[in-house]
């Protein structure tokens, strides 16, 4: 799939940190404009709608999947350009949906934060070892979110 990915942004650089502003992002795929397309997976109702809500206030696709198995079926019949993901759930946790990407070569580039309440650094460690892209501890600001899509999307080798 030949995809451009165009980002117009202001990266202002304070006290050794960087903030980048985007002011627009898109994803042009086979010639069209696109939204990017967000699975977001969570086992809480509260947290899986109101977390959906901002997300499409801020111009994302959100698909919800309650845990990792319904994603899973979600994501072999329509890949997301990015994955958000509890690492606790029933029927198929975290951990385990992305070792089921991995053996997938054609989901396996797809960019995967794990956004969870498990905050040991032991815990965070194991995620990323397994492939997350990035890895969030709840609850964190939205703009904290947003920034880890951002940087997921334009580190990612599918872009």
């Amino acid at each position: 799939m030949n995809i451009e990915f165009n980002i117009i942004s202001v990266i202002f650089l304070t006290n050794n940190t960087t903030f980048i502003t985007t002011t627009a992002l898109f994803l042009f795929l086979k010639n069209s404009l696109t939204m990017i397309s967000i699975m977001l997976i969570e086992d809480h109702a509260d947290i899986l709608e109101s977390t959906a809500e901002l997300l499409e206030l801020e111009g994302y696709d959100v698909t919800t999947a309650k845990n990792g198995k319904e994603a899973l079926v979600k994501i072999q019949r329509t890949p997301p350009n990015l994955i958000i993901c509890d690492m606790l759930m029933p029927e198929m946790d975290g951990l385990t949906l992305l070792g089921n990407l991995g053996l997938q070569p054609e989901l396996k580039r797809i960019p995967f934060i794990f956004y969870s309440a498990k905050s040991e650094k032991r815990d965070i460690k194991i995620g990323l070892d397994a492939g997350a892209t990035d890895y969030l501890v709840k609850p964190c600001e939205l703009q904290e979110l947003l920034t880890s899509i951002k940087k997921c999307l334009f580190e990612s080798e599918s872009f």
